[in-house]
């Protein structure tokens, strides 16, 4: 009896290493983000944007000589789904930021741009009023 044949991407480090490097930048971000570190969170979110861009490169190379390793894609929909909420979390975070910034240095608020007969710069000039 013939031993079937491996696809090469399944026994090759290379997804497992692509996907490693993506797992450990997730988990620093992530105590980057907990520890409430600013330059830790732009090196490890430039970090996993780096491995994030090799990992699709190389997962869609494989995925052209045949189907994934189920492990894989999931481990790989799982980092998906954790860039998503550390996503979450951080617009979470902005929008906080920016009411508490509103309420704490209200900004100038415009004259009325309109009033009821139109334009409020136009003053009375210029209106024809029936």
């Amino acid at each position: 009896m013939q031993q079937p044949v491996i696809p090469a991407y399944e026994t090759s480090p290379e997804l497992e290493a692509t996907l490693g490097a993506v797992e450990t930048q997730l988990a620093s971000l992530g105590e980057a983000l907990r520890t409430r570190d600013s330059a830790a969170i732009d090196l490890h979110a430039t970090e996993l944007h780096r491995s994030l861009a090799r990992a699709v490169d190389h997962f869609t190379r494989a995925a052209r000589s045949g189907p994934v390793p189920t492990p894989l894609r999931e481990r790989l929909a799982l980092a998906g789904g954790l860039v998503a909420a550390q996503r979450e979390s951080l617009a979470r975070a902005t929008a906080a930021l920016d009411r508490a910034i509103d309420v704490l240095m209200p900004r100038e608020r415009p004259a009325a741009v309109y009033s009821a007969i139109g334009p409020a710069d136009r003053g009375s000039r210029g209106v024809i009023q029936a």
